[in-house]
């Protein structure tokens, strides 16, 4: 037991769940009691999951075994549990909730990072009609795909600003150092090497290690490189603020044709999401609330129930304002987190 029920949160409670995995919870409230919010998997997947990541990361990066050339044939099947438990959580979901994880720890941000573009990548991947073992190939691509980073230099990877030329250059090398990772793991699909080695390849051949462009790029990767950017966008970081989740679909919209396939963003944007019921939002008018609903054919256009005023008061007598009935309304803020303009992120997601 992390955490008894009525308990008051102190610092030192947060600060113990967050050393435990637990990177939000649901706080009980009578103004949102009769708010159900769907798990896309339950926190004890969750929690196994990112211990499961954690230990294979280990064991792949592991020095020794790099430097005698060991294969671990066990790495394989660890992976491909991770997969069972997501896919037997996710079958049944329509949509997806994305939840917008605070930064923590390098190795901490990457695990959770790499079972978030899982997650969701899966979920795609099982609206787009695959099989499977497909999808099992898939999520073990998604789970792996920036394995590389773990050879970067931290000073690198939690620099508090933007990369020199020399260290971007360093940073990028982690597809290719992620591909000679994994090539010749017995028992994992050659494809999952190649998801890490080209997730960050674009159809226009702008992206890197080779410049490959369109067809010339495997559709999982393109599905991974397109929800790996999607949760950068909305990411905290050490260097920026998140975007906004609407603000991200815009800014995937804006490379379709260029940087990611139009029917791919256009299923991105009718699967997942963005806000989810439940999260704490800020409106244009200075109004406070939580997300109460969403219509499934403009999931980023939400119901919001205003819980308190522009001047922080808690209303009495709360109201839900429909989104896409009332369109100037826009949300500005998310968990009340300081949010960065569209140009900033782009500037600086490297």
């Amino acid at each position: 037991m992390l955490l008894g029920k009525q308990v008051e949160l102190t610092q030192q409670l947060i600060m113990r769940l967050q050393q435990c995995g637990v990177d939000f919870v649901y706080i009980e409230d009578a103004l949102t009691e009769d708010l159900v919010v769907p798990e896309m998997i339950s926190d004890e997947t969750r929690i196994k999951a990112l211990s499961e990541i954690r230990n294979g990361f280990r064991e792949l990066m592991s020095p020794s075994r790099r430097n005698k050339g060991l294969h671990t044939p066990y790495i394989a099947k660890q992976f491909r549990s991770v997969m069972s438990m997501v896919l037997e959580e996710i079958s049944d979901h329509k949509g997806a909730m994305l939840m917008l994880m605070n930064m923590g720890l390098v190795d901490h941000y990457l695990f959770q990072h790499s079972l978030n573009v899982c997650i969701y990548t899966t979920l795609l991947g099982m609206s787009d009609g695959l099989s499977q073992e497909e999808l099992i190939t898939l999520g073990m691509g998604a789970l792996l795909h920036d394995i590389g980073k773990t050879q970067i230099s931290t000073d690198v990877l939690m620099k508090p600003g933007r990369l020199t030329a020399e260290e971007y250059n360093e940073m990028k090398k982690h597809t290719e150092l992620g591909f000679r990772l994994l090539k010749d793991e017995p028992n994992l699909p050659l494809i999952v090497a190649h998801c890490a080695f080209q997730h960050h390849e674009r159809l226009d051949g702008s992206g890197y290690p080779r410049g490959i462009k369109g067809s010339e790029i495997h559709d999982y990767a393109k599905w991974i490189g397109l929800v790996d950017s999607y949760d950068a966008m909305t990411t905290n970081r050490v260097y920026r603020s998140p975007m906004l989740p609407h603000q991200a679909i815009e800014g995937l919209y804006a490379g379709t044709g260029t940087l990611y396939e139009q029917r791919m963003v256009r299923l991105f944007r009718d699967k997942i999401v963005i806000y989810p019921v439940g999260v704490t939002v800020r409106l244009n008018t200075g109004a406070a609330g939580v997300v109460a609903g969403y219509d499934p054919l403009c999931p980023h256009r939400p119901v919001v129930r205003v819980l308190y005023d522009e001047e922080g008061r808690e209303l009495s007598q709360p109201f839900e304002i429909d989104m896409m009935k009332q369109l100037s309304v826009m949300i500005t803020r998310v968990n009340e987190q300081n949010v960065a303009t569209p140009a900033t992120v782009e500037k600086t997601m490297g």
